[in-house]
């Protein structure tokens, strides 16, 4: 949404028809405006980098890329800004371009961001001239801005020209003229990348959902980098917090007291835009009284806000926690759902917990939240997420005799990638048929366990014993692909040859005891002829007495 006097551009997108709607407004040189936006943090947003806060190491690389613009072209076109939600990314990026005097184009994630949008942007700022532009000043730079780039969604499969021109002009009205949501967006916004004449800011919460989850995602990282300079912003410290609240509540002519914004800074966890927000709810029931401690902490007890935290960051904490109670606080801040988190502490234990009553000890306790898991399909449901939360972070902390020193690297699971690397679709198909499950089962109960006894890393993996490989009947690149080892390395084709050597044998072991199994199963047989061969003359003989007998004894089989 638009803010009047801000100095940035906005895509509207006509639902029926992809028309893309430039508005363009100036930087403005007035801020009594803004003091009427009913939304104190679009009224209070800095639109000086003097009235920011907090990420001054960060502001200063910034400034400096953009004044590299002014002087020319840099070698990295665009910076990524990386940092928790409401910490002031894209704010610092719009109040620095205040300063220089320039305009700045936006796109989030409520946006359009398909690949027309992201042309027309481009376009935009490549022509965009102010009406009241001086030809003999020096040319004015447009800003590009595209916030929350880890939602955009797709691939970087490329949408053919005429498609994107037909969705610029939003002439054509013909099924598939247009484009959808995020189509074309991640490769057009590559494009954009290499071929910009404007400087580009991109701003995301994690970079790995810019770069994607599945097995290609270094290869995308690797392409958009060489274009990027990245800067990682942090939260803002507890005095940063008091200042930014005291210059708020002082410009609202709010009375206060010092303990009041003391206590705004304890109980907030250094969101600039949570704060703002605290201080616009605090202040509409004041009726004229003076901002003191107990409103504050009253308000935080009665709208707790639920804090999420990146899965990396939230493992490390939680595997070093040796309190039941503040394992389980802190589970509920982690940005999963309770099975996708049992699957993430299955995974990372085998790899973390070196202590063998530890490690069964925490398998156990998963067993119990996975049965827990299962009373989500029963009447029990919403006990269900309780027991498995708090089962999982028992699983991952206070399971553990021994305290994790140094870092830690918790990884991803494998199994829950949406792409796998070579020769797993091949392996799960295999294990279905050998079990009889579908695949989705198949993928979640069976991968894991033999991840854990394939792969080096882990305490009981071992990729060089080829023994469940080989009864499973796994080729030699299917084991590879369990043991996380890729085919280009020297040590895999080493491996390779030894897996191939090793199932030659246990080929030929196999065949030996078909042939075994074949002649014993053959055997009992010969008895069987000799009783043939012996009832023939008894049946001639019983045939030569036919004369005198009417015909064969009841319950006697004829032969002939």
């Amino acid at each position: 949404m638009s803010n009047t006097g801000s100095p940035w551009i906005h895509f509207d997108e006509n639902r029926a028809r992809t028309n893309l709607v430039v508005k363009v407004e100036e930087p403005s040189t007035q801020s009594s405006t803004m003091g009427q936006a009913s939304d104190w943090t679009e009224r209070h947003r800095p639109r000086s980098e003097q009235l920011l806060e907090g990420n001054e190491v960060q502001r200063r690389k910034i400034r400096a890329w953009l004044d590299d613009w002014q002087n020319g072209t840099p070698k990295k076109k665009a910076i990524l800004l990386i940092g928790p939600p409401g910490v002031g990314k894209t704010t610092v990026a719009r109040a620095i371009a205040e300063d220089m005097g320039w305009n700045v184009i936006e796109l989030n994630a409520s946006d359009a961001r398909n690949a027309a949008a992201i042309r027309k942007a481009a376009t935009s700022g490549a022509t965009h001239r102010s009406l009241f532009h001086d030809p003999s000043a020096p040319p004015s730079r447009t800003l590009i801005l595209l916030d929350e780039v880890d939602h955009l969604s797709g691939g970087l499969r490329q949408v053919s020209q005429e498609r994107i021109e037909r969705a610029m002009s939003g002439d054509d009205e013909r099924p598939g003229a247009t484009l959808s949501g995020d189509s074309g967006g991640k490769a057009e916004l590559l494009r954009l990348l290499d071929q910009t004449k404007q400087p580009v800011i991109l701003a995301c919460n994690e970079e790995m959902g810019l770069w994607g989850r599945n097995s290609s995602w270094r290869s995308t990282r690797d392409r958009f980098t060489r274009h990027l300079l990245k800067i990682n912003f942090v939260r803002a410290n507890d005095e940063a917090l008091r200042r930014i609240a005291r210059r708020v509540l002082r410009e609202e002519g709010i009375l206060f007291e010092d303990a009041a914004i003391d206590a705004l800074a304890t109980t907030n966890h250094g969101d600039l835009r949570a704060l703002v927000r605290d201080l616009q709810v605090l202040a509409s029931d004041l009726n004229g009284e003076t901002l003191n401690a107990a409103m504050v902490h009253a308000h935080a007890k009665a709208s707790q806000r639920d804090v999420t935290v990146e899965i990396f960051p939230g493992l490390d904490s939680l595997y070093r926690e040796r309190n039941s109670a503040e394992a389980a606080t802190l589970i509920r801040t982690i940005d999963k759902d309770a099975s996708e988190f049992l699957n993430w502490v299955h995974w990372n234990n085998a790899s973390l917990f070196t202590h063998g009553p530890s490690i069964r000890r925490g398998t156990t306790t998963l067993l119990q939240a996975d049965r827990a898991m299962m009373g989500r399909f029963l009447n029990t449901a919403h006990r269900s997420t309780y027991w498995t939360h708090h089962l999982t972070a028992l699983a991952a902390s206070t399971a553990n005799d021994v305290p994790l020193q140094g870092r830690i690297f918790p990884s991803y699971p494998h199994y829950l990638r949406r792409s796998a690397p070579s020769g797993r679709a091949s392996i799960i198909e295999k294990l279905a048929e050998l079990a009889g499950t579908n695949k989705a089962i198949t993928r979640e109960e069976f991968l894991h366990p033999l991840f854990v006894l394939m792969q080096d890393e882990g305490p009981l993996g071992d990729s060089s014993l080829f023994d469940v490989s080989l009864e499973l009947g796994l080729s030699a690149e299917e084991h590879l692909s369990l043991a996380g080892l890729a085919k280009s390395r020297r040590s895999s084709k080493a491996l390779i040859k030894s897996y191939e050597e090793a199932q030659e044998l246990h080929e030929a072991k196999m065949a030996q005891q078909r042939d075994n199994t074949h002649q014993s199963e053959e055997s009992p047989a010969k008895p069987e002829s000799k009783v043939e061969e012996i009832g023939e003359p008894i049946q001639t003989e019983q045939a030569a007495d036919d004369d005198e007998e009417p015909g064969t004894p009841p319950g006697q089989m004829t032969l002939f």
